[in-house]
């Protein structure tokens, strides 16, 4: 896919650059072996909702993985205003600030910390309509704690939930719902799964096999503080069947309807859209 020059900026090595500028190379470790973490946050209709969480998130991220976190908040949050003002101000925009490493011990597959490298990219990329998704359940499952680095947002954790999506997607279905080593459900492939049972929201305990999202918790406070019970539990794909409503939570989308399961049809609730709706309104009140 071509990218404009005008579409992308990255603050990369002291500067600002357009398009899809090179960050990488040939013998750059994280490029043929992986050793790198981002984090992404939103820009639309003039907020930036919990950009200071990804920002920070990011630096645990690098900490979590064995990178070296080399650029403080405030850094983080100026270069961040710079790359905003690039854009017009109801840009719809992806934030992505990376961290990787250059180079590895002997040329070998440990790599070395103090060879981090880091950038911030910020990026036309417009939110996707609420019309809904069809999912199912992927036979790919997520990783433990014991066999990826899931207490980072590391990239090489993300090959895995391609193929659950590129699986689905040859069947049918725009997503899919991946279990733990157990059986649990842990989340969609791209995002935090919710269900809604009797009124009440469900989603997956966090348990080490996934990342709990920043948007996530957002979304659970909200729906807290409405009057709304959720319940942060042990969940079955028999579960979701079994749900009034089941919708996504993430960074990308924000909040997204679940509209079948498999052969079982579903319709955005009224828990869904109030769950949207207070996102939206804190997203604005906090940029007031």
């Amino acid at each position: 896919m071509a990218i404009s020059e005008s579409d992308t900026w990255t603050f990369f090595e002291g500067a600002w650059h357009a398009g899809n500028v090179p960050i990488m190379g040939v013998r750059t470790h994280a490029a043929w072996l992986a050793s790198m973490v981002f984090d992404g946050a939103r820009a639309f209709e003039g907020v930036t909702p919990d950009a200071d969480l990804h920002l920070a998130r990011v630096n645990r991220s690098a900490s979590a993985f064995g990178l070296a976190p080399k650029v403080e908040a405030a850094q983080w949050h100026a270069l961040l205003a710079e790359g905003l003002a690039r854009f017009g101000a109801d840009a719809e925009l992806y934030i992505r600030p990376m961290y990787w490493a250059e180079s590895g011990y002997g040329g070998g597959v440990r790599f070395d910390p103090e060879s981090t490298n880091w950038c911030l990219s910020v990026y036309r990329s417009p939110m996707p309509a609420p019309t809904g998704v069809r999912a199912t359940l992927s036979p790919f499952r997520r990783p433990s704690r014991d066999t990826a680095p899931v207490d980072a947002k590391a990239g090489c954790l993300y090959p895995n939930g391609a193929r659950a999506l590129s699986e689905a997607a040859a069947r049918g279905f725009g997503n899919c719902l991946m279990l733990d080593a157990e059986g649990h459900v842990a989340e969609f492939a791209n995002a935090n799964a919710f269900l809604v049972r009797d009124g009440v929201v469900f989603t997956p305990i966090p348990n080490g096999t996934f990342l709990a999202g920043i948007t996530r918790a957002r979304v659970l406070s909200l729906l807290r503080q409405d009057g709304i019970e959720v319940v942060e539990a042990s969940l079955t794909y028999e579960d979701f069947l079994r749900a009034d409503e089941v919708f996504t939570v993430g960074n990308f989308a924000k909040v997204a309807p679940v509209t079948g399961l498999d052969e079982i049809e579903l319709q955005p609730g009224p828990v869904y859209r109030r769950a949207r709706t207070l996102y939206w309104d804190f997203a604005h009140a906090k940029a007031a």
